[in-house]
């Protein structure tokens, strides 16, 4: 058990180190990214982006951070022959692996139970912020029972835009309700649409009855039909997704309702669902990629190229996380089952790894 203990703590150590690391560089590339996006923002703003930022850049690369710690623990071991004094102490190495395997599989599970909700909630937080920057405005939709809410935001006022249902691109509204309201808050018109078209500016709609409600008018007795009618707009596909549509901007424990909420109101949930499951196969994979480092670097130095064997071993774990990743596109296009693209990558990499330590070790 004490060894095991000493396993452990040698490579907690080494993962916390590389990790603050990578956390300092990213940080600083993202400073100079942004300094040169914002170049007018006082640096306590871009400090602030920047920070938004860090959480989410550092939660993508979590699994290159493992498989160098992975690396970089069983290196030294080897080369300090401490792993030659545990084989002959009868301890095989698969036993030596026990440890460091458990702790990737805790980095894992704290990483979605409780890193997870600070990085939906600050990369949420940084789109909205950049947005606007940009514009001067923001966007936010909300999916309900009743359909689809979405307000897109400027300096000249806010529009408040209804839609029974959407495409599932989110390009076009049907039923749609458009209010518009003055940077006063004061309501200026109602537009009610059979059809409205995301366009390139604007909002294309079609089937259109206009009322005016500024003050001083009749609006009823002042309304319009028209066939087209053009609304000048901000917003963008990518961003209207963005807005809603991109699952880790919500926190993993928010995810079942959200689903849920988003097949009631007739949306595809397949994208959030490859996600969910993905997350919660995160700790596996951690595994995995430990397994796959040790495999290739726990033999003694002498016996074996280091160079060369933490070269195959980093460029399979990146080919892991790649296919992983392949797979996840692969289960929001529909084109695999949701639980195949979360699940396969992860067991068949736990399962390759294994097989390559009996292998070299054992066999």
């Amino acid at each position: 058990m004490i060894l095991h203990y000493y396993f452990a703590r040698k490579f907690l150590w080494t993962f916390a180190g590389i990790a603050f690391v990578f956390l300092i560089l990213l940080a600083l590339i993202d400073l100079v990214d942004e300094l040169q996006d914002f170049p007018n923002l006082p640096f306590a703003e871009v400090v602030g982006i920047v920070l938004l930022n860090v959480p989410h850049a550092n939660y993508e690369i979590l699994p290159l951070v493992v498989i160098l710690a992975a690396v970089a623990l069983f290196v030294r071991l080897a080369r300090s022959s401490e792993l030659v004094v545990v084989r002959a102490s009868g301890r095989s190495a698969l036993r030596s692996l026990i440890a460091p395997v458990v702790v990737a599989g805790l980095v894992g599970v704290i990483s979605i139970t409780m890193f997870n909700p600070i990085v939906a909630a600050s990369s949420k937080r940084y789109n909205d912020v950049v947005n606007s920057v940009y514009d001067g405005g923001s966007s936010v939709l909300a999916i309900a029972s009743e359909g689809l809410w979405l307000r897109q935001g400027s300096a000249q006022g806010q529009t408040v835009i209804h839609a029974s249902r959407a495409s599932s691109d989110v390009s076009i509204l049907y039923d749609a309700t458009f209010i518009s309201f003055s940077a006063r808050g004061e309501p200026q018109r109602r537009i009610v649409a059979q059809s409205a078209r995301l366009e390139e500016g604007q909002w294309q709609l079609r089937g259109v009855k206009l009322w005016d409600l500024t003050l001083g008018t009749n609006p009823e007795a002042a309304a319009r039909t028209l066939e087209t009618l053009s609304v000048p707009s901000a917003l963008t596909q990518d961003r209207i997704i963005d807005s809603f549509g991109k699952p880790e901007y919500i926190p993993l424990w928010d995810l079942p309702a959200f689903i849920r909420q988003l097949e009631q109101a007739g949306f595809s949930a397949r994208r959030y669902a490859v996600w969910f499951q993905m997350e919660l196969a995160r700790p596996l994979f951690l595994m995995a990629l430990v397994m796959v480092a040790a495999a290739f670097t726990m033999r003694h130095a002498r016996l074996s190229n280091t160079g060369l064997s933490v070269l195959f071993a980093v460029m399979l774990g990146f080919g892991l996380h790649y296919i992983r990743n392949f797979a996840q596109i692969l289960g929001e296009n529909g084109q695999i089952p949701v639980y195949l693209a979360a699940w396969a990558p992860p067991v068949a990499s736990f399962m390759l790894a294994t097989g390559i330590l009996l292998h070299l070790e054992d066999g």
